[in-house]
């Protein structure tokens, strides 16, 4: 991981985007501790990939958790075809 500065990321923009794009990850130190961090677009679309399917999980198993208990309506395929 690199830290650096906003200033020395403006001096060094390329170099520093070369070393995100192979991997590295980037925070870059700002004022009043508002600080960022940069990562190549594989590596948040992992982190993004990862979320969603830990979010879908949790619906998963708090639907299995409402079947398991009850919390379902049975139809007949006659009932379903009603609601066409």
């Amino acid at each position: 991981m690199l830290v650096v500065k906003s200033m020395d990321l403006r001096d060094n923009f390329k170099s520093l985007c070369d070393r995100v794009f192979r991997g590295e990850t980037l925070i870059v130190s700002r004022p009043k501790n508002e600080n960022i961090v940069m990562m190549s677009e594989k590596e948040y679309n992992e982190i993004i990939k990862a979320k969603n399917n830990a979010e879908y999980l949790s619906m998963l198993e708090k639907s299995m958790n409402e079947a398991k208990n009850g919390g379902f309506v049975m139809k007949t395929m006659e009932e379903l075809e009603d609601f066409e």
